[in-house]
């Protein structure tokens, strides 16, 4: 009898060893005397003092175990946004409740859909579900209700829309959306990530909540990381039907967000000024980054978050590659995104005013 690996030593599941790991945005450049980091949509605010204080003030009690229902942030949220704490669940970023959702409604030969350029995350929790990803093809960098509808079989479990997207900075108006819902089979999970939805100024735009509110099947995601500013910390919640909350809820980690989470969050949601102040800065350096960039010869995917999708000419000289490279000798770190289908561009966080300008200014001596 032939020896194989498996009786050598323990070997993942099936189709475990099919994923491939997600990438984060890189941090360092060497050699360089001040690093400006532009590649994973952080605040150029940082936190709130408030969120700051409260932070501080969790090490008073670091031998206790943290709230397991995270009540304190749960209630900030459901205050600020008008909601049923009932219909809250949080986790350990937004992410982690996204691989939940997937453990709990995706099964082995069952399906899931996202967009062609969406989230790389989504592939990577249907798979680990033991789920099928499914793509639906995109139009102009934007998602496309027809085609996602198009991709729905009787094996569809869960349709993942990120609105806005990201990489791409689109998003679909929310008659879309609800056209979308519409036609989904009322098995179907609609999770609809709005991990940028505060920065969107938009009048067509809704985050998701009243189709929520209205639905059986769909669940809206929400972040920290963004807008807030506590990334470190990571912060998500899902505002979903109570059906789905106690599903998720069985298999969630019993103490999934610390004690500095709970209350540096519930500070932060609850701290209007900043978030206006985030919003205010967003709405200045947005457009004029995207009008410098566009003056320079480069294209630039219309965005509505924190972030732009800039396109390099063809020219390998002159490339995304080739950007990245230079960019990063002169301290500027951006993000390849070669890995969701946009091999020509970088990904650009709206930074500091130092860094803005800072970066135009790289990339117009590069283009030269």
């Amino acid at each position: 009898m032939s020896t194989t690996l498996q009786d050598l030593r323990p070997t993942p599941k099936t189709g475990l060893l099919d994923i491939a790991a997600y990438v984060p945005g890189k941090e360092h450049a060497h050699g360089v005397a001040k690093v400006y980091k532009l590649s994973s949509n952080e605040s150029p605010l940082g936190a709130s003092k408030l969120a700051i204080e409260a932070f501080g003030a969790a090490a008073r009690n670091l031998e206790m175990y943290p709230d397991g229902q995270a009540n304190a942030l749960k209630q900030a949220i459901a205050e600020v946004h008008g909601l049923n704490a009932g219909n809250i669940l949080c986790g350990n970023g937004s992410d982690e409740l996204l691989g939940l959702l997937c453990q709990t409604y995706l099964a082995p030969g069952d399906e899931a859909i996202y967009t062609e350029h969406g989230f790389m995350v989504y592939k990577i929790y249907i798979m680990a579900a033991g789920g099928t990803p499914v793509v639906a093809r995109e139009k102009n960098e934007q998602a496309e209700v027809d085609a996602i509808l198009n991709a729905v079989t009787t094996r569809t479990k869960i349709v993942f829309l990120a609105n806005p997207n990201n990489p791409t900075g689109t998003y679909l108006p929310f008659e879309e959306v609800r056209r979308l819902h519409a036609g989904l089979p009322k098995n179907v999970l609609l999770v609809l990530d709005a991990a940028y939805a505060e920065y969107v100024r938009r009048n067509d735009y809704e985050s998701g909540v009243e189709l929520v509110s209205s639905s059986e099947n769909v669940v809206m995601t929400r972040t920290f990381s963004k807008i807030h500013g506590l990334a470190a910390l990571r912060i998500g919640w899902m505002f979903a039907p109570a059906h789905v909350v106690d599903a998720v809820n069985r298999i969630r980690g019993p103490f999934n967000l610390n004690s500095a989470a709970i209350l540096a969050g519930a500070a932060a949601i609850r701290d209007r000024g900043h978030v206006d102040q985030a919003i205010a800065f967003n709405e200045k350096w947005l457009p004029w980054l995207t009008e410098q960039l566009t003056e320079l010869g480069l294209r630039v995917t219309p965005s509505v978050g924190n972030f732009l999708l800039v396109h390099f000419p063809d020219d390998s000289a002159k490339s995304a590659e080739a950007a990245d490279a230079y960019l990063t000798s002169k301290g500027y770190i951006l993000r390849r995104v070669a890995g969701y289908g946009f091999p020509n561009a970088l990904r650009l966080t709206i930074g500091s005013e130092e860094a803005n300008r800072g970066v135009v200014a790289a990339l117009s001596e590069f283009l030269k």
